[in-house]
């Protein structure tokens, strides 16, 4: 057989050979490429997936939810939502005395609660077979709950009624503790009782005493000496009295040049007089009196003691039973109508022959000189005190009402309130203004109480309206009777006042406050020993 010639030996085959391996290998490269994108998108949404359970573990973690429970056929779920639901149910079964019905459900709640803690306990997923009974005894509960109509509409409305009712007890709770409060800050702690009776009797008892006190006042040309730095102090607490005059003398620079003139009433005269007559105070001169022997307090010039003698405001400020007992008791306080809480407004009576004289309550603790401010300059006004409408409650409209003509036309509401309890008085300017005439008219235009309800300060306002030189704050700190207060104001503070319920001499006073209080205290005296002072 005669051989092909070279040049046509199978071309087609050798051609079809390349074609096919040359594609086989461009479909390996195609394949290799879709598998390393595809395995880039798996490792990209990985990284998306991997962010997204981290997320979710911390919500679960603080939920105290498991992995099992978020799965839509979650056991574990079902049971919770069923506890939830039914311990609603058992409040309203309670409440419409259902006693046999609460008990079964109070009881189905207690038995899906220890399924949950056992499976919680083991670390593994209850199982449809061991929770069956319990969803299904659970279920026909809330079923037969429906027949009891403690449907939701039901349950909503009686659940809306107790939140009212349980409102309705805070309130009632809220009011109670205040009237307890107040009643806790009105009564005299029996140490206290009992050092006014010591006291008394000491005076009496002791010649040496009323001698002592007879030479001083002889010799106390200080006492109407207008070069030297009068303070007056109105009150029938002999402690507190005490502390003001302490306090004062210990932290003056020249406690020589101070005078204490201190007004009380008749039952704790011979108690104030024994007790500063035993005790000296770094040389301070101090004057005691009683109001009683004001002859000029009598109720044809006084208008509060001429409203004392009226049965209606008797009935409104000592029983309450003038308007069903409406009015809060704090409107109702007998200490408001005190003629010691009044004399404030007499202070150029009392004290005839002074010029300048700085009021301070008995609630106060001095803790810097004030004798610069017998020398500050009150610009032609008469009441020198610090302003406290910092914030909107201390403006004229929260202690006067405006809805009265005579209060909307003469007092712009938006004026800025101010202390009393530490307040320089210009006796010149007092007496020439006629303020003492000014505030008796406000009080005989208030015999309804239809002005003002509560204590001295608004007919205060009154009085003073546009005659109140205003003192830098650190002069006199507020509120250490009843809230906190910023420490740079206690440590900058000359007069730091306990006004509120919560005094430094009562256990109901703040502990955080007490110690600036007791340290111009001497506990370690005989007569406060004895009446249990500590």
């Amino acid at each position: 057989m005669r051989r092909r010639n070279s040049d046509f030996r199978r071309p087609v085959r050798r051609r079809f050979s390349n074609v096919f391996w040359l594609t086989l290998c461009g479909l390996a490269v195609l394949l290799l490429i879709i598998l390393l994108s595809r395995e880039t998108r798996d490792s990209s949404s990985r990284l998306v997936y991997t962010k997204r359970p981290y997320r979710h573990d911390r919500i679960a973690d603080g939920l105290n939810i498991t992995e099992e429970m978020l799965r839509p056929e979650s056991v574990a779920r079902q049971i919770n939502d069923q506890i939830s639901l039914a311990k609603a149910i058992l409040v309203i079964a309670k409440e419409s005395n259902n006693l046999q019905f609460a008990w079964e459900i109070s009881a189905q709640i207690r038995n899906s609660q220890m399924l949950l803690s056992n499976a919680a306990s083991r670390r593994s997923p209850l199982t449809n077979g061991e929770s069956e009974t319990a969803i299904r005894d659970m279920a026909l509960l809330l079923y037969q709950a429906q027949q009891f109509h403690y449907d939701s509409a039901t349950m909503f409305m009686r659940l809306k009624a107790k939140i009212q009712s349980l409102e309705e007890q805070t309130n009632s709770f809220s009011e109670k503790s205040s009237k307890y409060g107040q009643i806790a800050a009105e009564e005299v702690p029996k140490s206290l009782y009992c050092l006014g009776v010591r006291l008394t009797a000491e005076w009496f008892r002791s010649s040496n005493l009323q001698k002592k006190l007879k030479e001083e006042k002889l010799a106390a040309g200080k006492l109407v000496d207008t070069g030297l730095y009068h303070f007056c102090v109105f009150s029938d607490n002999i402690l507190a009295t005490s502390v003001v005059v302490n306090s004062t003398a210990m932290n003056s620079k020249n406690p020589d040049m101070v005078v204490f003139h201190l007004v009380t009433d008749e039952v704790n005269y011979a108690a104030m007089k024994a007790w500063f007559a035993m005790n000296s105070f770094r040389g301070v001169t101090v004057d005691v009196q009683k109001i009683e022997d004001f002859s000029w307090l009598n109720a044809s010039y006084v208008p509060v003691l001429k409203q004392l003698q009226d049965s209606d405001t008797q009935n409104y400020y000592f029983s309450g039973n003038h308007d069903n007992s409406r009015t809060p008791i704090k409107f109702r306080n007998p200490k408001y109508l005190s003629m010691l809480n009044h004399l404030r407004f007499y202070i150029p009576e009392v004290f005839p022959t002074l010029k300048k004289v700085l009021f301070l309550d008995d609630d106060v603790v001095v803790q810097k000189d004030l004798s610069p401010l017998f020398s500050t300059d009150l610009n032609g006004n008469v009441n020198g005190a610090v302003e406290t409408c910092m914030e909107t409650f201390h403006r004229y409209h929260k202690y006067l009402n405006y809805s009265h003509p005579l209060i909307r036309q003469h007092f712009d509401p938006d004026a800025c309130g101010w202390a009393f309890g530490m307040n320089v008085f210009d006796l010149v300017e007092w007496r020439k203004r006629n303020v003492t005439g000014i505030y008796h008219y406000w009080q005989e235009k208030n015999v309804d109480r239809t002005l003002w309800k509560l204590g001295t300060l608004p007919p205060g306002l009154l009085t003073f309206y546009g005659l109140t030189e205003a003192l830098n704050p650190s002069w006199h700190v507020l509120g250490f009777g009843y809230t906190n207060v910023d420490s740079k104001l206690v440590e900058k503070g000359a007069v730091l006042h306990f006004n509120g319920n919560s005094k430094p001499w009562l256990k109901i006073g703040i502990e955080k406050y007490k110690p600036l209080w007791d340290k111009y205290v001497d506990y370690g005296h005989p007569l406060l020993q004895q009446c249990n002072f500590h």
